[in-house]
């Protein structure tokens, strides 16, 4: 461990100088986080910026950081790891102070078969996105680290590039090279506030000592990492994240012990690393502490929290027998100190929905040093052009819901999402803590009817129904799991039948106002000035042609209209949509709450509906992109002939206080055309076969959406809406890649995420989203294939195979949907 070194060579530590009265950036919190968004803003020209530390930089939790770092493989176009690692290796030439950064390698070990091809599916995925990694022999392991016990490893991969930095020195090499680009760095100086004006940041109060000031800005950086969450609420701002105890222990020096790689060994939750001849071993272990809960003392600074050897005892066990050279070594350090820790385990980043010029950056999950330096080069460029650079969907602050910044339910989550870092990445994989808290009003119908929940932005949501007798539990895998027949029941149900989804999750935002359709006309690439009661498919692009939203807008009224977007990206679009809005006159309102949906969907569908409902839902009065309001049971609702399986059905919009109702009586008329009670497994299954498109997975910000095939929901005949431009400039150039649908020959495997796809012998890109289509007979995935200066026919005459872990399998390929290309069900 290391302490904060002298600074006052490079940075102003001058208790007579106060900071400046303005500047055009205030960076708040001082460790390896804010300082590399203070280096590349001031990278970036921006040279009036400020950093306040409170105490000294890196004191909170930058300074006691094992420090690894890697560049594991990801399938985005911008690795962050990787430029963190570049980064970190340049620093030394351009300011002079080492940042200690040795590519010593790492090695992830396995000690399961379910470990063994999560492996290999990563060492598949680094083939194709060009991460360097090699499988080793159980010799070649213990060549590369001859003091791991082997007896019991099922596989091992070894990352050459991965390796280890020095934490402090990294901090204070981007803290100089901001000052060397005019940044000012000021430690000692609390701030006391930030001020607002017209919804937007305005100024930053601090105080020394018994000085205080006013800085004038219009943006704010919160980087007070474990004090991150008090310092956003005091601006109504949401940044949630808790902090936990993280503990390490160093050995004494070990006779003949030199460089080693890295180790990881996640099924026992614990990493080792060689420190100058010691060897420092520490855990994320499945149950962690949180620490704090009654806020983080201001006074914090290089401090440690008390040891708790009972805690740690059962990782130390595991780590005597994995490496027995721990045994005679002396323990010199037992080390516990707080880390900051997400709902998800992924960062926050990004301006905040509540306040503009609100800037986050914080929340590392231990994985501070390593993503850091990607991070702030992201923040920066994105407050310098006003845009994300590229799709950062996975970190930013608006995936999260407001509630989550409550502190009981922070304690919980986190508990768990330490342990989740290196837990099995099995799919489908549930959180387990901080549950119950969004509900629909028919949740405990559905439970007691055999419901297994997932949850998705706090929402409780039927994933699958277990049969009579059956364990309502997840039994995770790689292979088929426990409810794989239950998904297969209720795609077959859906296609040949009729069954009921609880969609109540879904985000629904009202947009109102003389200029609604105006408004609504300028953000969306469709044409939305259409006639009352009907629905539009649409995207809302930024100007690159990326999408930013994929939803459905219905107009209500004239001057009203409702828009249905995905669950988890409501808070997201809410911000779009709010942030374009200039001088028109119109009403932006989450009525999420408001209203269940209970979608009937299935050939049977009509006949059901006509059981409870005396409306006409023939294709005459109500066709596809239609919605009427009906009687239903005894109550009202809205019923909107739309559909994400792929069948003829219905979206059924109902008030909350009535949807209960409605329910039962949909399910006592469905008795007898052989209604079923189906969850999201079975939506998922049956939209991939339709080759329908996923936000965050399939479509993104980086994705073009020609390119996604999706031109049918884009009208360049209508002026003016954000997009357009990079559209026609897309038609004009040609494609330079193709969203395919793909199945696999052979029915048995599966496929879920980054599966790597094969062109004619060669890596031609990877799966963005799959499952299992049950009507088709095998996996089914879709992925982005180059195209350039091909037809149509050329895309399609090559052969394909779809690499699984290191197996290749054979795979047909399709632009068209592969199940009721031409939508003949969905138009019955």
């Amino acid at each position: 461990m290391s302490v904060s070194p002298e600074l006052s060579e490079f940075v102003d530590l001058s208790e007579k100088k106060s900071p400046p009265t303005k500047a055009r950036a205030v960076v708040i919190g001082g460790g390896v986080s804010g300082c590399s968004v203070a280096y590349h803003l001031a990278k970036l020209g921006w040279t009036d910026v400020i950093l306040l530390e409170r105490k000294k930089l890196t004191c909170g939790t930058t300074w006691h950081a094992a420090g690894l770092v890697s560049e594991p493989p990801v399938a985005s176009r911008n690795n962050l790891y990787k430029y963190s690692m570049q980064l970190y290796s340049s620093l030394e030439g351009e300011t002079g102070i080492a940042t200690g950064l040795r590519r010593v390698g790492s090695l992830s070990i396995a000690l399961t078969d379910q470990r063994k091809h999560e492996l290999y599916r990563q060492l598949s995925l680094a083939g194709a996105v060009g991460a360097e990694a090699r499988k080793l022999s159980i010799d070649e392991l213990k060549e590369l680290h001859p003091y791991v016990d082997v007896s019991d490893i099922t596989a091992a991969l070894h990352f050459p590039n991965d390796g280890q930095c020095d934490p402090t020195n990294v901090t204070m090499a981007l803290a100089k090279g901001a000052r060397m680009r005019g940044a000012a760095i000021f430690e000692g100086v609390q701030v006391t506030g930030v001020q607002t004006r017209n919804g937007r940041v305005s100024s930053v109060t601090w105080e020394r000592g018994g000085e205080r000031g006013v800085i004038e800005t219009e943006n704010v950086v919160n980087s007070a990492g474990m004090w991150a969450r008090e310092l956003g609420s005091r601006n109504n701002v949401a940044v949630p994240l808790h902090a936990c105890e993280h503990f390490y222990m160093i050995t004494e020096p070990i006779e003949g012990l030199t460089r080693l790689p890295v180790l990881r060994v996640r099924d026992e939750q614990t990493y080792y690393k060689e420190d100058a001849g010691k060897i420092l071993f520490g855990s994320v272990e499945l149950k962690a502490k949180p620490w704090g809960m009654d806020g983080i003392p201001e006074t914090f600074c290089f401090d440690q929290l008390p040891e708790d050897f009972a805690h740690f005892e059962p990782i130390m066990e595991k780590a005597l027998k994995r490496v027995p050279v721990l045994a005679t070594a002396g323990i010199r350090t037992f080390f516990n100190g707080p880390e900051s820790f997400t709902p998800d385990d992924r960062y926050h980043l990004g301006e905040a929905p509540e306040l503009k010029g609100y800037w986050v950056a914080c929340g590392y999950n231990t994985g501070g040093i390593a993503s850091s330096g990607g991070a702030g080069l992201a923040l920066a460029q994105w407050m310098n052009d006003g845009e994300p650079p590229f799709d950062l969907w996975g970190v930013d602050i608006r995936r999260m819901q407001p509630f989550q910044k409550n502190r009981s339910y922070l304690k919980e989550r986190v508990s768990e999402v330490v342990g989740l870092t290196y837990a099995d990445q099995f799919p489908a994989r549930q959180k387990t803590t901080s549950r119950g808290v969004r509900r629909s009003p028919i949740y405990e119908h559905l439970k007691v009817r055999g419901a297994v929940f997932g949850e998705s932005a706090g929402w409780e949501r039927a994933n699958w129904f277990a049969r009579a007798g059956q364990e309502r539990e997840y039994r995770y895998s790689w292979y088929r799991q426990n409810w794989f027949d239950n998904q297969r029941d209720e795609h077959v149900a859906v296609r040949e039948r009729v069954g009921i989804f609880d969609l109540t999750s879904f985000g629904k935002i009202r947009v109102e106002g003389r200029d609604a359709c105006s408004f609504l006309q300028k953000v969306c690439s469709n044409d939305v000035d259409v006639p009352v009661s009907r629905i539009v498919y649409t995207q809302m692009l930024n100007e690159r042609g990326g999408i930013e939203s994929d939803l459905t807008v219905s107009r209500l009224t004239e001057t009203a209209f409702l828009l249905v977007v995905p669950t988890s990206s409501l808070h997201r679009d809410l911000s779009w949509l709010r942030r374009h809005l200039g001088d028109e006159f119109v009403v932006i309102t989450d009525m999420s709450a408001s209203e269940s949906v209970l979608a009937v969907m299935g050939p049977s569908s009509r006949e059901l509906l006509r059981r409870v409902s005396p409306n006409d839902f023939s294709n005459n009065n109500n066709p596809f992109g239609t919605f009427q309001e009906i009687e239903i049971g005894m109550g009202l609702a809205r019923a909107h002939r739309i559909t994400y399986v792929g069948e003829l059905g219905w979206e059924i919009y109902v008030p909350t206080d009535q949807a209960a109702h409605v329910f039962e009586a949909i399910e006592v008329a469905g008795a007898d055309v052989g209604l079923k009670l189906c969850g999201l497994h079975a939506i998922l299954s049956c939209r991939i076969e339709k080759a329908y498109r996923g936000i965050g997975e399939d479509i993104g910000t980086d994705d073009h959406v020609l390119e996604a095939g999706l031109g049918f929901a884009v009208k360049t005949a209508k002026p003016g809406f954000i997009g357009r431009d990079a559209v026609v400039r897309k038609r004009e150039k040609g494609l330079e890649q193709r969203l395919v649908q793909f199945r696999l020959k052979d029915p048995t495997p599966l496929m879920y995420h980054n599966e790597v796809i094969i062109r004619d012998g060669r890596v031609a890109g990877t799966i963005t989203s799959a499952d299992y289509g049950h009507t088709l007979g095998g996996a089914i995935g879709l992925g982005y294939v180059p195209c350039k200066n091909q037809s149509e026919e050329e895309l399609l005459s090559s052969t394909y195979e779809i690499e699984i872990a290191g197996e290749r399998f054979a795979a047909d390929v399709s632009l068209k949907p592969m199940y009721d290309p031409s939508s003949e069900r969905v138009r019955a």
